[in-house]
């Protein structure tokens, strides 16, 4: 199948993995997802410091997100409105009470030694999200399961210098950038997840993405997984079928992709079934998942639950939304990701083959808001999935991640229908567009790629092109008209592909006297 890693040596593990098919025949996966959505606001959690990303080391910072005695936190109002809205998305139910916690634990990027969370009174419990998952027999439909949605504060960032892995173990010393410290966060987790058999990879990764969709049709998250606003700590078990008993589950931190998601939980059932069948017991343990490899590296072990110490922060007052402010927030939820896909489907009469496409490239908002600038919606998609799909993948960024607007596209889809641009033409634009040279029109313009519909022009390309083939000119004079066609091929040619071709026939035609 697509998801299988082939096998490998894992020098963590010892025992050779087992191929995901041959696992799935002995095996049970269950899984659990724990998510972490960095939200979009303006200033940190309990600060007013700035999150914008990319900022100087340690600039975004005060005496409050850097723990600083004496300093007193305050409570963000849009991180409680976003997680109050995230968790109406999922259908939770919301706390009426609650309170922040302090998580003990040291990190040399935490300023505290402790993280302000939520533990036993989290904002939103026992929620769910279906997702669908494409398979061979057709689409099928799971329930995700929500245990919580809560609030908490990011750490900073270390960054390990002098090995040859980034990591800590190598290194020659480490720096610490404080500016991500005190970022509001929510962590979604979820119920166990069972039932999944041989698509267990395959649900994880549609449940992230459409959990990913979900925070963007909020607004509450830019949630760009390659910058880290949206991560995910995958649980896996696997026990034997026909038991009842789950096995020991290991958790692979800080997955940030769609396809790591996918690839985390499926050489992990190969790692584990390989442990199992070697007749040896999984450990509960933090993995690290290595792009490099397609699977996770040991962390640490976690054979005994760790004590965070929990206790009520005393320097931040209980959280207690109202019920009118909730229904109020829920009256003002926008269309949700699986209405918008039901709504498009019908608007622009989509198969099921189309409107996956769509989805698997992350393109139904983009190609909404190139209709919504005038462009006819096949026109729209298909530029879309092909041409600026293919460069997205050369890139290898996202697609909204591209430099051009569905303004622009729009524009050059006018461009190509009131025939100024062929869709050769067309192609050269968008590249000049992306390469920074502006507009479509200013493209257009500083390239010279309009159309050549000028009959004077035209004429003398067209004289040229039967001068040049007197064998196809004779077949069009004897009535073989297809022959037209290598003349047309010629005047394109002298043209660099800005002929109008159905001119440029025409006046083939009337030159060689075939009506």
């Amino acid at each position: 199948m697509a998801h299988a890693v082939t096998p490998s040596s894992d020098t963590n593990s010892g025992p050779t993995p087992v191929a995901y098919e041959q696992a799935l025949t002995k095996y049970e996966p269950v899984l659990g997802l724990e998510t972490h959505i960095e939200l979009g606001t303006a200033s940190k959690m309990f600060c007013s410091c700035s999150t914008k990303f990319g900022a100087e080391p340690n600039s975004q910072v005060c005496p409050v997100c850097l723990a600083f005695p004496g300093s007193l936190p305050v409570v963000n109002a849009k991180a409680v409105e976003s997680a109050i809205r995230l968790g109406l998305a999922l259908n939770c139910s919301v706390a009426p009470w609650g309170r922040f916690a302090r998580k003990n634990y040291f990190y040399p990027d935490m300023p505290k030694n402790y993280q302000i969370s939520q533990h036993d009174e989290p904002i939103c419990v026992d929620g769910h999200l279906d997702v669908s998952v494409d398979t061979p027999e057709g689409l099928r439909e799971y329930r995700v399961e929500i245990e919580r949605v809560h609030m908490e504060e990011d750490t900073g960032k270390s960054t390990h210098v002098g090995g040859s892995t980034g990591r800590i173990h190598g290194a020659s010393h480490s720096n610490v950038d404080y500016n991500r410290a005190g970022i509001p966060l929510l962590e979604i987790v979820t119920k166990p997840i069972t039932g999944t058999g041989e698509y267990a990879p395959l649900v994880a990764r549609a449940y992230a993405a459409e959990l990913r969709d979900l925070a963007r049709s909020l607004g509450i998250s830019d949630v760009r997984m390659e910058e880290g606003s949206m991560r995910c700590d995958v649980n896996v078990s696997i026990h034997q079928r026909g038991t009842s008993e789950w096995g020991t589950r290991s958790e692979t931190k800080n997955v940030n992709s769609l396809r790591s998601i996918e690839r985390a939980v499926s050489s992990e059932v190969e790692r584990q079934a390989g442990v199992l069948d070697a007749g040896h017991s999984v450990v509960q343990e933090t993995r690290h998942f290595q792009e490099h490899l397609g699977r996770s590296t040991s962390g640490r072990s976690k054979e005994e639950a760790q004590d965070y110490r929990y206790f009520p922060d005393p320097d931040l007052v209980p959280v207690a939304p109202s019920t009118e402010w909730v229904e109020e927030l829920r009256a003002g939820l926008p269309e949700l990701p699986a209405a918008k896909r039901a709504r498009v489907k019908a608007e622009w009469e989509l198969n099921d083959t189309e409107l996956r496409d769509l989805i698997n490239a992350d393109a139904i908002d983009l190609v909404e808001a190139t209709v919504a600038e005038g462009a006819p919606s096949g026109e729209a998609r298909k530029l879309w999935l092909n041409e600026l799909s293919r460069r997205a993948t050369e890139q290898e960024i996202e697609l909204r991640a591209l430099a051009i607007t569905p303004a622009q596209v729009a524009r050059v889809i006018a461009l190509v229908d009131e025939g100024t641009l062929t869709n050769k033409l067309a192609r050269q634009v968008v590249e000049g567009v992306l390469a920074g040279e502006g507009g479509p029109d200013e493209v257009v313009e500083a390239r010279g790629l309009k159309v050549v519909s000028d009959d004077g022009a035209l004429g003398s390309m067209v004289d040229e092109a039967i001068t040049s083939n007197p064998d196809a000119a004779e077949k069009v004079r004897g009535g073989k008209v297809a022959a037209a066609g290598a003349l047309v091929g010629a005047v394109m040619k002298a043209s660099r592909g800005q002929a109008d071709a159905g001119r440029a026939r025409e006046l083939i035609l009337e030159k060689l006297g075939v009506s």
